[in-house]
């Protein structure tokens, strides 16, 4: 089986502590269709995501950290 994955970087406005940063990353991985997340240590206001577009979509991603309460903006699709 042929799975076509693809990648979105997401930049969150709030700084995060590494409570918020762990909650907003098990938002991500819990949602279907979500294949990995990265954050760097070093820029902790950007998270990596890929996914399965069949499943998920950039907006929907988006939309997870709105229902965190944070504000962010897709920079990379």
């Amino acid at each position: 089986m042929n799975i076509d994955l693809a990648d979105v970087t997401l930049h969150v406005d709030e700084t995060l502590d590494s409570d918020g940063l762990a909650d907003l990353e098990n938002a991500f991985r819990s949602r279907e269709g979500v294949v990995s997340v990265h954050v760097d240590k070093k820029r902790p206001h950007l998270f990596v995501l890929e996914y399965n577009p069949q499943m998920v979509n950039s907006k929907d991603l988006l939309s997870i950290t709105q229902f965190q309460g944070l504000h962010a903006e897709l920079i990379g699709l």
